[in-house]
């Protein structure tokens, strides 16, 4: 009996001495792990449990990453990859929920022990192998952490909706609101800001009122007021569609956003529901009209010379007197670079006198259509010759193309305007309202 103790003993002893142990820390950045040991504190217990126990630390992982959801702790899964390889095949660690808290990664830890790839899993105060009693334990207290997150979940879904039942939406307020600093976290009250919510509700104002667009209110806040958010910064073009729409100013809210689940604000509403609607019809009316596919004939073929946008049209209409209605198209630009381009707007009108002084300064080789126009012109010849009896001459010919080229211009289509200017070889640029060819820098 006593040597085959010895033997056991011994046994023991060479199993111990032949793990490779990989020592793994980890800690999430979640809210739900505060309490939890930091990773230098976790790697601090765990060395001296392995000089203890003399034990052979090849290598020390560390990991900060949520274990709520499996396979994905990059870290952890190539550790996992390195003990199906032999690299490891003893886990150190300061307690069984820093390797699990799902069914998934606890059967992947699981299925490599009863692999026999790995021999011990060893935490502050326990041990596990590839023993049916320990590792039950083991998947026993991995689904007590999974349950634990469970719980932790539904409480905190709990205290959110409780949080809404009395008015108050969980999470920092919108601009023009302040928290209450001096109350507990949880319990914090909200309150307007006599500084921003004057501009707030302005800004509601004029879109429902003046009928002004997303820019034209980002221009006016930054350019003529001294409008600044709570950071000190400038506000953004995408800060102010996201205060348009957001109902929280009228009193009310909605949580989740896109539940279709509303509560009655505890807070004091900066505008009304009436201002609210009418800013928002406002503001749908502002996209049907620039969701309207309108054909210009001259956009995408000029840019600007201020900031390297594009160039854009808009019509405008005039009633007169009379009551007829003159149509006018500008062109300028589109701002994509530069909210602020001082680019101005050229009437259409202008814009072709302009371009048809372009045709007569430049070869006909630089209308990059020369054939097309050659087949025109000799088309026309023949109507000429055979249909009015008239015989143009020859010499004719260039001026005759220049004309064509100026006539498509003033009357043409848009079809045959665009595919005018599309095949120039320079690009048109307009710079304070004159438009001007851009000659190319391998030309």
């Amino acid at each position: 009996m006593q040597t085959q103790a010895l033997n056991q003993t011994n046994q023991a002893i060479q199993i111990k001495e032949s793990i490779r142990w990989c020592l793994y820390a980890r800690k999430s950045t979640e809210a739900d792990e505060l309490q939890a040991l930091s990773i230098d504190s976790q790697i601090k217990e765990a060395l001296e449990l392995a000089q203890a126990e003399k034990l052979n630390i090849v290598e020390i992982k560390k990991e900060s990453h949520s274990a709520k959801d499996s396979g994905q702790r990059p870290v952890f899964n190539q550790l996992l990859a390195d003990i199906r390889t032999g690299v490891f095949n003893g886990i150190l660690c300061w307690a069984p929920d820093r390797l699990a808290r799902n069914a998934g990664d606890l059967g992947s830890v699981v299925d490599l022990m009863d692999q026999g790839r790995l021999i011990e899993i060893r935490t502050h105060g326990q041990k596990f192998t590839n023993n049916p009693n320990e590792k039950f334990l083991l998947m026993i207290l991995g689904s007590q952490a999974k349950l634990e997150n469970d719980h932790r979940g539904e409480n905190v879904k709990r205290g959110l909706r409780a949080k809404c039942e009395k008015g108050w939406r969980p999470g920092p307020p919108p601009l023009g609101y302040l928290h209450d600093k001096y109350s507990d976290k949880g319990d914090k009250k909200v309150f307007i800001d006599p500084k921003r919510s004057v501009y707030i509700k302005k800004i509601f104002e004029k879109v429902a009122h003046e009928q002004y667009s997303g820019r034209q209110i980002y221009r006016w806040l930054n350019n003529e007021t001294d409008f600044k958010t709570k950071n000190n910064k400038k506000i953004t073009l995408s800060m102010i569609y996201r205060i348009l729409e957001d109902h929280y100013y009228t009193g009310e809210f909605e949580y989740p956003v896109g539940s279709d689940k509303w509560y009655q604000g505890n807070h004091d509403p900066i505008i009304t529901k009436e201002l609210f609607q009418k800013a928002r019809e406002q503001l749908e009316r502002d996209n049907i009209e620039r969701s309207e596919c309108k054909e210009f004939a001259f956009t995408k073929l000029i840019k600007c010379g201020h900031c390297g946008s594009g160039v854009t049209a808009e019509e405008k209409f005039k009633k007169l007197s009379n009551g007829s209605v003159n149509r006018y198209v500008y062109y300028g630009c589109t701002r994509s670079r530069d909210l602020n381009c001082k680019g101005g707007y050229l009437r259409e009108e202008e814009l072709i006198k302009q371009l048809c002084n372009i045709i007569d300064q430049i070869d006909l080789d630089e209308l990059g259509i020369k054939n097309q126009f050659e087949q025109e012109i000799a088309r026309y010849h023949r109507f000429s010759n055979s249909v009015l009896g008239i015989k143009l001459e020859p010499k004719q010919k260039e001026t005759d193309m220049k004309n064509y080229a100026k006539y498509i211009l003033k009357e043409g289509t848009t079809l045959e305007q665009r595919n005018l200017l599309s095949n120039l070889k320079s690009r048109l640029v307009m710079r304070n309202k004159e438009v001007k060819m851009e000659k190319n820098s391998n030309t």
